[in-house]
């Protein structure tokens, strides 16, 4: 039996995360990134898993813009082979870095469901422009970036053995790849290698590896989260992200998870996340209080069943936002 106060027996009230706070919810429906169709659907099928009523619960205010408007497939050739539709992922990642600096100058929350996570370049853009009208110097600006994924996401055209973009925003955010994208809001880096964290790595090419390496930001693969566990992994990953920085950025891509628990999704890869590790790193984020913008991706409802990996997401969401279990 738990104890109860010797001060006083009567509950506390908690006041809920949200607190009143406005979160604009923006759906971007794009799967032109990815090597299979179907996660262009994502956005729908988080708002069918009833995001809304997940965030009203915990406080916020819901504010949903929508969704990007995008192009479908069917419509445009491919373009080089290096880089599949650049001119349709090129033209929605800068809508989305739009939306995303206004949000922010706004007041809100920007809470950006995807579409594949070649739209990271457009969300973290966009918090980049925003920071950056007040940043005292002309480099990055003073953002700290955490990015949940199975893979290093570091290609560019020289270098990727599939030519989908969404295995480039990585590179992209750090100065390295199309113009198009490298280029939106201001030329350049978007985040200081040494403020960008990947933890959940477990699939990686031999070119990718090499790239990380020199690429300066840090990394945590699932061996390490193994060796070390879960909680050390992420505080410190939370440590680097905010030192320094003023603005937390996490981009979660839904495979980091095993596909035991979210099996919708493109490039699932055995040996992820539990449900519980997910939960309790997200939980761990909120808590530091420094998340200011959050994107999660890869939700592919063609490849679900029931709906389930939109429902484990939704309820990631809130564990990033603030719910608490007690």
């Amino acid at each position: 039996m738990a104890k109860k106060s010797g001060k006083s027996q009567e509950k506390q009230a908690v006041a809920a995360p949200g607190s009143g706070r406005r979160v604009d919810v923006l759906g971007v429906p794009l799967d032109h990134g990815a090597g299979r169709r179907g996660v262009s659907m994502g956005p729908s099928a988080l708002r069918i898993a009833r995001l809304h009523d997940a965030l009203k619960r915990i406080g916020y205010v819901v504010n949903d813009l929508g969704d990007v408007d995008v192009t479908i497939p069917e419509t445009v050739a491919p373009g080089d082979p290096q880089a599949k539709y650049l001119s349709i992922v090129a033209p929605a990642c800068a809508e989305v870095a739009r939306c995303v600096d206004r949000s922010l100058c706004e007041g809100a929350f920007p809470l950006v469901i995807g579409g594949d996570h070649s739209i990271a370049i457009g969300t973290i853009s966009g918090v980049a422009i925003h920071l950056r009208r007040s940043a005292q110097n002309a480099g990055p600006p003073p953002l700290g970036v955490i990015w949940f994924d199975a893979h290093g996401d570091i290609n560019t055209p020289e270098t990727t053995p599939s030519g989908n973009i969404h295995g480039m925003p990585v590179a992209c955010l750090l100065g390295e790849g199309p113009e198009s994208l490298t280029g939106i809001g201001f030329p350049g880096a978007k985040v200081s290698p040494g403020c960008f964290v990947q933890v959940g790595l477990r699939d990686i090419d031999e070119v990718e590896k090499a790239r990380l390496h020199k690429s300066g930001i840090h990394t945590y693969t699932m061996e390490d989260i193994d060796r070390r566990r879960l909680p050390e992994v992420v505080e410190e990953a939370i440590r680097i992200a905010t030192t320094g920085c003023a603005h937390l950025h996490v981009s979660f891509d839904i495979d980091v998870l095993d596909p035991s628990v979210a099996p919708g999704t493109g490039t699932a890869k055995i040996g992820g996340f539990t449900y519980r590790e997910a939960h309790m790193a997200l939980e761990m984020v909120a808590r530091s209080g420094m998340l200011r913008s959050f994107e999660l991706v890869e939700v592919n409802p063609v490849l679900d069943e029931r709906n389930r990996t939109a429902e484990v997401g939704v309820g990631l969401i809130a564990s990033a936002l603030g719910k608490r279990i007690l």
